[in-house]
């Protein structure tokens, strides 16, 4: 019963690292603009110029704010 309850711990430590993503539908191309990892849809900041979405004027040109 003891190695039963150690083994379940293990297991259960293993799984809390998991991080789940939404997976495309066939066909549908990974879109990840600054190559970050993270997909644009959830990206704050998708062309990587180190400004918000939201205050970034022009949130796809990392040349301009």
């Amino acid at each position: 019963m003891r190695k039963f309850a150690l083994l379940t711990l293990a297991i259960g430590g293993l799984l809390t690292a998991c991080v789940a993503y939404e997976v495309p539908p066939p066909g549908y191309a990974y879109r990840d603009r600054d190559r970050d990892g993270i997909p644009n849809r959830y990206d704050r900041d998708r062309d990587g110029d180190g400004v918000p979405n939201r205050y970034d004027s022009r949130p796809d040109n990392p040349r301009r704010y």
